[in-house]
């Protein structure tokens, strides 16, 4: 097993590297204070890069939080990309909206869908969507992985957040619900022959993936 090259004020270094605007640096307070834990500096830097390497005009998120993580897609997508966000909280949502509002990112290049992944995600278009960032309930996320690689064109990437869940995914003792169900979609992941994958060390964990 390789060991890691790096210092802790070196991934402090990194995770700071792309400086938030100050849409961004609002939004993330309006989530903290809902309670509901954005996405960090460096992952949402990522997201953007996966969005402007894609050229990306169609991306599905679940978990719209206050809208940190659309800020960051919608700023590597397309001029003409659509944003289709999914949440259960529509406090959430109004936070988002008023964060792309602050953004002036127009009402046309986000869809806001109140409801549960399972029920929304079925409805949306196979093989139509770019990217599919999924930020929500860690138990959820094995199911959600067939559900991303069915929206997928191929050549289109998807990417997980809380990859390595504070630490807990790389530890064998930890065997709660959520960890388990993380380290069970690394597993799936790296296994499936349709996908590309990464696990990246950045904030909590991002685990990517292109589809073949």
């Amino acid at each position: 097993m390789v060991e890691p090259y790096l210092s802790a004020s070196s991934l402090s270094y990194a995770e700071n590297f792309i400086a938030e605007d100050e849409a961004t640096v609002a939004a993330r307070g309006r989530g903290e204070e809902l309670g509901c834990v954005p996405i960090g500096p460096a992952g949402g830097a990522t997201l953007r890069f996966l969005a402007a390497v894609l050229n990306a005009r169609a991306v599905v998120e679940l978990g719209t939080g206050a809208g940190v993580s659309g800020l960051w897609l919608l700023g590597g997508m397309r001029p003409d990309g659509v944003l289709t966000t999914v949440d259960t909280e529509s406090e959430h949502q109004r936070a988002a909206k008023e964060a792309f509002g602050e953004a002036g990112i127009s009402p046309g290049r986000y869809r806001l869908i109140n409801g549960s992944a399972g029920e929304v995600l079925p409805r949306l278009t196979d093989g139509a969507y770019d990217l599919v960032f999924i930020d929500a309930d860690k138990t959820g996320y094995p199911d959600y992985l067939e559900q991303a690689i069915r929206l997928l064109r191929p050549g289109g990437a998807l990417a997980f957040d809380n990859a390595l869940w504070h630490d807990r995914v790389a530890d064998p003792g930890r065997r709660d619900a959520d960890t388990v169900a993380l380290r069970e979609l690394g597993k799936s992941v790296r296994a499936d022959e349709r996908l590309v994958p990464a696990l990246l060390a950045v904030g909590d964990g991002l685990l990517v993936a292109a589809k073949r």
